[in-house]
């Protein structure tokens, strides 16, 4: 089996910094890209960033310039860290990948637990 455990989540102020870790680990045997997400409470779940094998970042434009999405394939873990955070970043944040479980298995995706992140005076 295959499991994504988040870390870093917390209570931050308005323009404080925060930077998130989300870890694989099982049968993991590539992985095409990783990404996180956000649902705040009456919301839908977003995206907030992806990256891929290759390198290729893609954020979403109320994150730009603020947050950056980094991966390491061979820990299998990527990380978000989040800069001049404001009250409307506050919400559960859940890893995602896109990974085979074997050469000759399909890409599937996984989702971590999800972490709380708020920001708040």
């Amino acid at each position: 089996q295959v499991q994504l455990v988040e870390s870093g989540g917390g209570l931050v102020q308005p323009g404080g910094s925060l930077r998130l870790s989300c870890a694989g680990s099982g049968s993991i045997f590539s992985i095409n890209a990783m990404g996180w997400y956000r649902q705040a409470p009456g919301k839908q779940r977003e995206l907030v960033a992806t990256v891929t094998k290759g390198g290729s970042t893609d954020y979403a434009d109320s994150v730009k310039g603020r947050f950056t999405i980094s991966g390491d394939d061979a820990k299998k873990t990527v990380y978000l860290q989040m800069n001049s955070l404001e009250p409307e970043d506050t919400a559960v944040y859940y890893c995602n990948f896109n990974l085979k479980r074997a050469m000759y298995r399909p890409y599937e995706i996984y989702w971590g637990q999800g972490t709380q992140v708020t920001v708040s005076s």
